[in-house]
């Protein structure tokens, strides 16, 4: 039996492997992008919750772009959350400078109210 044999019906070649024929299929290459925190929360969401729309992305080559402009969003929402209960809390650079303490606690409320915003309305969306 022939390693490869091309299939001119479908215009696909097939590789023997054992006693059958697999189809030789290569994913197109996708334009690889940093992905941050954010979009790895959200690949793992994919992955576990939605299965088949990540499936289907990885396939298309588009799962990468994706999860980079997920991770902007989210960063971008993130500190712009953080800057607005920061404000509206009072938390100001002259409470940095009388009590530094104080000014920690309240900038990491703002801080972790600000992360469980965006992977409520973001990543587990």
């Amino acid at each position: 039996m022939d390693k490869y044999i091309f299939d001119e019906s479908n215009g696909l070649w097939y590789e023997l492997q054992g006693d059958y024929y697999i189809p030789c299929l290569i994913l197109s290459e996708e334009e690889t992008q940093p992905i941050g925190l954010w979009g790895q929360r959200h690949k793992q969401y994919l992955k576990e919750h939605r299965h088949i729309v990540y499936t289907t992305m990885l396939i298309d080559g588009t799962l990468n772009r994706y999860l980079a402009d997920i991770n902007q969003q989210a960063e971008q929402m993130f500190h712009r959350l953080i800057d607005e209960m920061a404000q509206k809390q009072g938390v100001t650079e002259q409470l940095k400078a009388e009590n530094q303490m104080e000014w920690v606690q309240q900038m990491n409320a703002c801080k972790a109210q600000a992360e469980e915003i965006v992977k409520f309305e973001l990543i587990y969306d």
